[in-house]
């Protein structure tokens, strides 16, 4: 047992709880956010929310080409995985901070 004994524990406890609240708000903010990944320099745009969900797809008139379906097929691709990259980066900084410094197994 911790010296100090149950006052300690008690107040990790409220620590604990509150960085849940905060946690749980950011992970809310996240997903209010939208995020936009583009590719074909701008030709294809892709927006998501900071939960990964898909709430518009751009397309450039002139990336349409019947020929070549899968220039376009690539351009939406990579807009998406630009989308999601910038979504985990967002997320990793959003939620480092409750991380930082703290050695919890298995939070994220």
């Amino acid at each position: 047992m911790m010296r100090g004994g149950m006052g300690n524990m008690q107040n990790m406890m409220k620590q604990m709880q509150k960085m849940q609240k905060q946690m749980e708000e950011a992970q809310k903010d996240l997903g209010d956010k939208q995020i936009e990944g583009t590719a074909g320099g701008g030709m294809v745009t892709i927006t998501m929310t900071g939960h990964k969900e898909v709430v518009e797809v751009k397309i450039n008139p002139e990336a349409v080409d019947p020929d070549d379906v899968d220039m376009l097929q690539d351009l939406v691709l990579a807009a998406t995985n630009d989308a999601l990259k910038k979504i985990d980066e967002l997320t990793n900084n959003t939620m480092g901070q409750f991380t930082k410094g703290m050695n919890l197994p298995g939070m994220f």
